[in-house]
């Protein structure tokens, strides 16, 4: 009997610590990616970006991809807003479309050739992105609709 009351103890005692660590964590929160310059709108200006393109590029990339992002609520609770945070600087870091006019056509055609590539192998969107933004998956036509866009703009460049 004595023994059961000091495991009973014991778990109260780590869950107690568990609790406390997890509402210290809310406190720090990480910075948020808000721009006010519309996601994308620098890219759209810049490159003539047709509505159709824009609207899917809206859906499935400028959240991690440019300099403004929409947070969902979940986003607010840390450990995930960390998480969020940390593959945003990520995605920024590889391509952000923001900051697409500001390079050189030579980089930007090596941007848009690394971009079709990921389409056409499905790495992008990533899949934990489309877990909880089932809208960002993109279909065929979508998938061909980026494809062509970026294709045309390397010609131009």
């Amino acid at each position: 009997m004595k023994k059961n009351r000091k495991r009973t103890k014991a778990y109260k005692v780590i869950l107690t610590v568990l609790l406390s660590v997890f509402v210290l964590m809310q406190f720090i929160t990480p910075q948020r990616n808000l721009s006010p310059v519309p996601a994308g709108q620098v890219f759209v200006d810049s490159f003539k970006v047709d509505a159709k393109v824009n609207a899917i590029l809206s859906v499935s990339c400028y959240d991690c991809h440019s300099n403004n992002t929409q947070y969902p609520w979940y986003t607010n609770v840390q450990p995930l807003g960390w998480f969020m945070a940390d593959h945003i600087t990520e995605g920024k870091e590889k391509l952000n479309f923001d900051d697409l006019p500001n390079y050189s056509p030579r980089r930007i055609n090596s941007k848009f050739s690394q971009i079709i590539e990921q389409i056409e192998k499905g790495k992008m969107p990533l899949r934990s992105y489309m877990w909880m933004h089932n809208g960002a998956r993109l279909n065929k036509e979508e998938q061909q609709l980026l494809i062509n866009y970026f294709d045309k703009q390397l010609n131009i460049k």
